[in-house]
């Protein structure tokens, strides 16, 4: 692939461009997918693809090829040119990142033995079969192998490489047509793949949700799940973006150095975490990933950045080049010392929600969102759960939701999964006084 990266980085300088970026992959996927207690469907997708970002006289133009012949590189640069000169310049771009780099190998996010690994359906059955012991009467889902090798070069003097593998599980669980529970578990070394605890907890989540009634609207104490809080984080981790709070999507906007969160509050970008399922070694212009704080004791302390948005606002890039927009590897929200009982002991009435979907913004620079609590969700009263609840929305803001945050658990939890595409680490998190609303039917 470095050779296909040569040849399209040589083709764009010919023909005028200046920066240019190419970052190709070569991916080996395999998906079992799982239902009524049931192994499926099996599939297995082996591709290329190369991504070029080019610039002419500060015009920005990017595009995919999925199709790698010489041909059909001459021809889509000719018109990815043609494109960008008719294209009115970016006047606050300044440039790519300046190479060559050096590169740290980081641990436990390349393993053989998921490479080679023959049959997948061991753990399925082992997802399955732990969801069944816990009460429930329906299984289903799906397990993810992944294999990536990434090739990017630069035309400021960048040429890396980086491969990952990476396992995952998504387990739901049902007793009844109502009744359901969610179980996730990702890693990226098999040897500390649990799909056994994925299919547990969307079992006894989904006992605990037999008849439910119906759940009235007010002010509450809520305890998010980390599969629930990590569909909100995962929003932060766009919101976070430069790009985000430029265009208007974020209710950042205006905030560095200021309190947007409580001050227990310390969340980070890591993107050299071992065993992360979005760990990289370098962005998209080649920068070693890092750690970035993103916010510290409450206080917002910067935005994601690539290089030409450090040079804009006078720092340094905090190494989250995407091609387009900067964007966050793996968020991590600091763990607290409560245990999960001792954060249940801390409600005298509220619900814990368990997991979320439907994450809508009604305004992205207020904050003002509403979430849809997806699978069971419970009263809580004097710290022990009493009764499944449904038909309710989470309505509130963002900024507030983060502010009145009292207490977090000690533990923490990695969730990826298609409502969580950046990877999240957090741990349970109670939260005082959230507005929670009438779902509409």
């Amino acid at each position: 692939m470095f050779d296909i990266n040569e040849l399209i980085l040589k083709k764009a300088k010919e023909i005028g461009f200046g920066d240019v970026v190419v970052l190709s992959y070569e991916t080996q996927r395999r998906q079992v997918r799982f239902a009524n207690n049931e192994i499926t469907v099996a599939k297995n997708w082996h591709y290329q693809k190369s991504v070029i970002f080019a610039e002419y006289e500060k015009r920005l133009v990017s595009t995919e090829l999925t199709a790698l012949d010489e041909k059909t590189i001459e021809e889509t640069l000719k018109m990815l040119f043609k494109t960008a000169k008719a294209m009115e310049p970016k006047k606050d771009y300044y440039g790519i990142a300046e190479g060559p780099f050096e590169y740290r190998d980081i641990p436990e996010t390349f393993d053989k033995k998921i490479v080679e690994l023959d049959e997948p359906n061991e753990y399925v059955e082992i997802a399955i079969n732990s969801a069944l012991e816990e009460g429930a009467k329906r299984v289903a889902g799906v397990l993810y192998t992944d294999y990536n090798k990434l090739y990017l070069t630069t035309s400021n003097n960048v040429e890396a490489f980086d491969e990952g593998t990476g396992i995952e599980i998504s387990v739901r669980a049902f007793v009844d047509d109502v009744a359901s529970g969610h179980g996730t578990n990702s890693v990226r070394v098999l040897k500390k793949f649990d799909p056994e605890s994925a299919g547990r907890k969307a079992g006894e989540i989904a006992k605990l949700a037999v008849n439910p009634e119906e759940g009235d609207a007010g002010k509450y104490d809520v305890i998010f799940d980390p599969l629930a809080f990590a569909n909100l984080l995962s929003y932060m981790s766009f919101m976070a973006s430069a790009f985000a709070v430029e265009a208007g999507f974020s209710f950042l906007v205006g905030k560095l150095g200021q309190k947007v969160a409580s001050e227990d509050i310390v969340l980070k970008d890591v993107g050299n975490m071992p065993n992360a399922y979005g760990t990289r070694k370098f962005d998209d212009e080649g920068v070693p990933t890092q750690e970035t704080t993103i916010i510290e004791n409450g206080v917002l302390k910067t935005y994601l950045l690539n290089t030409s948005l450090a040079r804009k606002y006078n720092t340094k890039t905090t190494a989250n080049a995407g091609l387009t927009m900067p964007r966050a590897w793996n968020i991590y929200l600091e763990a607290g010392d409560y245990s999960k009982e001792e954060l249940f002991s801390e409600v005298k009435k509220g619900i814990y929600i368990t997991n979320v979907w439907y994450t809508r913004f009604q305004n992205y620079v207020a904050g003002d969102f509403s979430t849809i609590p997806r699978d069971g969700a419970f009263l809580i009263e004097n710290g022990e759960i009493v009764k499944p609840v449904r038909n309710i929305r989470v309505s509130d803001n963002f900024q507030r939701i983060l502010e009145s945050i009292v207490a977090l658990g000690k533990e923490l939890y990695h969730i990826h999964w298609w409502e969580v595409r950046t990877p999240v680490f957090t741990p349970y998190v109670l939260i005082k006084d959230v507005g929670i609303t009438k779902a509409t039917k």
